[in-house]
């Protein structure tokens, strides 16, 4: 992931005068910043591969676009160092002084099946770990190098531990995987050296096929940070096809420079156009891994706000927890993530398997959609009085979501009001009507400022 300090621009100015002083073979538009969607271009003319796995993708996805929701986790080194997961490379830190936190990292027991329960606390249907992030340690069993959590300080598969803990509850299990390694002797030099290239290519689609032999069943493959080579350096065709040939039912995202099942916007909500699925990475704070200075944590009814937003344009939400070198989840997190959970309980259902929604526009509600019945996800309490705009579809009736108590509403040409609402929420985090319409519902507020009737000059 990419740290918030580095603007999208910057980061293209820093890694493309990097480029031009070696020679790096690199396509700066489709750099790793696959986080923004709208600028890169993911309909170019697909492989034969690519065109294989668009064919299976609806019945690969089903369980995907029910969830909605994800728990992100990004544990390694940098957990133990608390100084957020790219200290090693804003730090500079050397290679040598940064390995010595593999002989500190010490997770306690138990530490996964804690990171699940609280997912399925929280309304998660699916998990995603790190199991190598940019700093190159491996949180799985390799035969390819001794800096993994096996040979180094945690002595044991801390990728295995969370598999079954995630499995244990009932959770989806997917793994992350950073091409770029800031370890390997080769990570850097793959650009300008093809011996180089070959060896860390090599090392690269063979940890890959371990995490993708090693535990069973693996539902998501997210890769991230292209960084040095383009998708024809790294052999991205060939690697997805390793990957669908060892986990045919996997979905893959988009990061290692190919179309893949889904877009991931990065720390902002973009919905993708309609007919391509979508998944926000986000924070609970500023950081990925843990910051022990970073307190500026997200609310529950922020957590919930996007993820009303998200299931709105029909993509998912995926929520990062940044543990601590032991394993443990900072407490402000567990606070947020149960009150969201407890607001799950009893509006889940709202959220999963809903639709891409054709409402969208209020400063007081979001919204979400199943078949034709519209949930209105009021986050800023009018009082008494709710109304939409635009609303092109006739209502036929509304209720409070939790209590089912009938709710009255007046629809017009250019706005629909439900009234005799309580002057106060009944749920701090939101409150939700069900709306049944006569069709899909479908909101038009630009054919309401151009039809709405003006009053004269003077008047």
């Amino acid at each position: 992931m990419f740290p918030r300090t580095i603007s999208r621009r910057d980061t293209l100015k820093l890694f493309g005068a990097g480029a031009a002083a070696t020679g790096a073979r690199v396509v700066l538009p489709k750099f790793a910043w696959a986080a923004q969607q709208s600028e890169i271009a993911v309909s170019q003319a697909q492989t034969e591969e690519e065109q294989r796995e668009a064919q299976t993708r609806a019945a690969r996805m089903a369980w995907w676009h029910a969830a909605k929701f994800g728990m992100f986790i990004h544990f390694g080194l940098y957990s133990v160092y608390g100084h957020h997961e790219w200290a090693m490379e804003e730090e500079g830190i050397p290679v040598a002084e940064y390995e010595q936190l593999a002989r500190r990292f010490h997770p306690r027991p138990g530490f996964a099946s804690q990171w699940a329960r609280l997912a399925k606390r929280a309304g998660q249907k699916y998990m995603v770990m790190t199991s190598k992030h940019h700093e190159g340690f491996c949180n799985f069993a390799t035969k390819l190098t001794n800096y993994c959590a096996p040979d180094q300080g945690p002595g044991r598969d801390l990728a295995r531990e969370y598999v079954e803990a995630a499995r244990a509850e009932g959770l989806r299990v997917g793994f992350y995987y950073s091409l770029m390694d800031w370890h390997h002797p080769d990570g850097a030099r793959c650009a300008t050296d093809p011996a180089a290239r070959e060896r860390f290519v090599a090392y690269t689609h063979g940890l890959i096929r371990e995490i993708m032999s090693n535990y069973g069943k693996i539902d998501v493959l997210w890769y991230d940070v292209a960084w040095p080579l383009d998708a024809e350096g790294w052999q991205s065709v060939k690697m997805n096809q390793m990957v669908f040939g060892l986990q045919p039912e996997i979905i893959v995202n988009n990061r290692n420079l190919l179309s893949g099942d889904f877009s991931t916007p990065e720390q902002t909500i973009e919905a993708s156009a309609a007919g391509r699925a979508w998944e926000s990475c986000m924070t609970m704070n500023d950081s990925w891994g843990y910051q022990r200075a970073d307190n500026d944590w997200k609310s529950p009814k922020t957590i919930v706000r996007n993820l009303v937003e998200c299931a709105q344009g029909g993509g998912n939400y995926l929520l990062n927890i940044g543990p601590t070198g032991d394993g443990s989840v900072p407490s402000e997190s567990i606070a947020t993530l149960e009150a969201v959970g407890r607001w799950m309980d009893d509006h889940g259902p709202t959220i999963y398997e809903s639709e891409r929604c054709k409402v969208t526009h209020s400063e007081m509600a979001g919204f979400t959609r199943k078949g034709n019945t519209l949930y209105i996800h009021v986050h800023f309490w009018p009082g008494n009085t709710l109304a939409i705009g635009g609303l092109r579809t006739k209502v036929l009736r509304a209720h409070m979501y939790t209590t089912k108590q009938p709710v009255e509403f007046n629809q017009g040409e250019f706005r629909v009001q439900f009234t005799g609402l309580p002057d106060h929420p009944p749920d701090p985090l939101a409150t939700v009507l069900e709306v049944e319409c006569e069709n899909e519902p479908a909101q038009d507020t630009l054919w309401v400022r151009e039809n709405r009737p003006r009053r004269g000059v003077g008047i």
